[in-house]
């Protein structure tokens, strides 16, 4: 099977207030990173999965049902869930890796507001190869130099607690995991961020092999180089990161209005 699957558990009752501009604003941003994700064919099926913690809600989490592509997703079809595996506020369920991965990392990582986990082809190419995913040749991957772990040990889909633990102990203080022979995980303070790392790490990723399907060795930056360019890169970074969203925004209200419904 070459796809993460199953279900989760019960529903909960909360009595707090899942209803604010807040959480609106951010189902929107998180609807619209699914749905741009599945345009530049970021997404696999039914079974990779998105996550964000709710605005005011340290404790609970949106992320897409199971049963939906990414380019069916709106604002209201996300659901909410708690860090114990119950549905909070929704229609359906989630996908059970969606919990057991999610959950865990949001719960060990509190910095890490969004969690976006694809088997993008690209990204996950470099999963499938021995050494390190990025060689650090092009400038594009420089935007990730000193983020990046791995995880060297597949142990097949994360269907329990441990294995999400264990994924969330092998990312450490990184941002980006990748997955060995699975996939990544990119991890984030906000989901606009969660979303231009998502997308720049594909675009490196892609540049990449493109230049290693040319026979001819790469040619690497110095580490000294490597490491002032990324300083570059994060100056500004946040609000980079929320304009690039703005501007996916932009053009699914034009082709895809359906998204913020």
């Amino acid at each position: 099977m070459a796809h993460d699957c199953g279900l989760l558990r019960s529903t909960s009752r909360y009595s707090g207030d899942l209803d604010t501009a807040a959480i609106q604003a951010a189902r929107v941003d998180l609807a619209a990173s699914l749905r741009m994700a599945a345009r530049l064919g970021l997404s696999e099926g039914i079974c990779n999965h998105f996550s964000a913690v709710v605005p005011g809600h340290p404790e609970l989490f949106l992320v897409n049902p199971y049963g939906l592509a990414f380019e069916e997703v709106t604002a209201s079809s996300l659901l909410i869930c708690d860090i114990h595996g119950q549905l909070v506020s929704g229609d359906g369920k989630p996908e059970a890796t969606a919990f057991y991965i999610h959950a865990r990392l949001h719960r060990h990582r509190p910095t890490a507001m969004a969690a976006f986990h694809t088997h993008m082809p690209n990204a996950t190419a470099l999963t499938m190869l021995s050494g390190e995913p990025l060689l650090w040749a092009g400038q594009t991957a420089l935007k990730f130099y000193g983020r990046i772990a791995v995880d060297e040990h597949f142990n097949g889909l994360a269907l329990d607690e441990s294995e999400g633990d264990r994924i969330a102990a092998a990312m450490g203080q990184a941002d980006i995991l990748f997955l060995q022979n699975h996939g990544v995980m990119v991890t984030a303070p906000s989901i606009a961020m969660a979303w231009d790392d998502l997308y720049y790490l594909e675009r490196a990723a892609e540049v990449q092999l493109k230049a290693m399907s040319s026979g001819k060795p790469l040619k690497p930056v110095s580490p000294e180089i490597a490491e002032r360019t990324a300083r570059q890169m994060r100056y500004g970074e946040a609000e980079s990161a929320q304009l690039h969203l703005e501007s996916v925004k932009r053009i699914l209200a034009r082709t895809e209005p359906d998204f913020r419904s």
